[in-house]
């Protein structure tokens, strides 16, 4: 309680490096690493229980927490199933692997498109989470090449936004930037800043709802 105190006086400058750290070396889901904000991990779980998407297509693994929270949610509504794609899979735990929905894909997101593609069903509703590199060109280039999955109505995560944009840290330009190229190119989406709810977000403008 001590420590809780002291820090209540301190600024959101303060604040969100710290949550940052314990994110990135403590979190962890059923013991599995899982480098998410929990803030917005709360918005994805509601996502997923209001679109109930047949397909979660999950871009940047690691070892796999967020995946398998990901399935369990599909678990507990007795629907959907979740595509982990990533350079490899060596630090995935055996837990995620094996889950009946999970299918993991090795490689480059964007030259990875074709063998997603054949797990995904032209009639699928498609939830996408980008969590790879965060590099401008990378993000850019994931949003155009996996964008075409979502049906009207449905949702694009970009994560990482916060790179430079609230957290010193991460590439600049980054996923904040890649955002705002891509909504300008694509008026077919929007950015949907309500799920921003809890005001903290490691996804600043990174909740893209298809319009069209």
């Amino acid at each position: 309680m001590a420590y809780l105190e002291d820090c209540l006086h301190l600024t959101m400058g303060q604040v969100i490096p710290m949550i940052q750290q314990r994110i990135m070396q403590q979190s962890t889901y059923f013991g599995i690493p899982a480098w998410k904000s929990p803030v917005d991990f709360w918005i994805y779980q509601e996502l997923v229980y209001e679109l109930k998407p047949d397909v979660i297509v999950e871009i940047g693994v690691n070892s796999g927490g967020s995946t398998l929270a990901l399935a369990h949610i599909c678990d507990l509504l007795e629907h959907g199933r979740v595509i982990g794609i990533d350079l490899n899979h060596d630090g995935v735990a055996p837990a995620v692997s094996r889950h009946p929905r999970i299918r993991l894909i090795a490689g480059d997101a964007c030259a990875a498109i074709k063998r997603v593609q054949r797990f995904v069903k032209r009639t699928d509703s498609v939830l996408v989470i980008e969590d790879s590199s965060h590099t401008f060109e990378n993000t850019l280039s994931i949003l155009e090449v996996y964008s075409p999955l979502i049906k009207p109505g449905g949702y694009f995560i970009v994560e990482d936004g916060i790179c430079h944009h609230g957290l010193d840290a991460g590439p600049s330009p980054g996923p904040y930037e890649a955002v705002q190229t891509f909504i300008g190119r694509n008026p077919q989406f929007e950015i949907d800043r309500s799920r921003e709810a809890f005001l903290i977000t490691w996804n600043p403008k990174g909740y893209l709802r298809r319009v069209a």
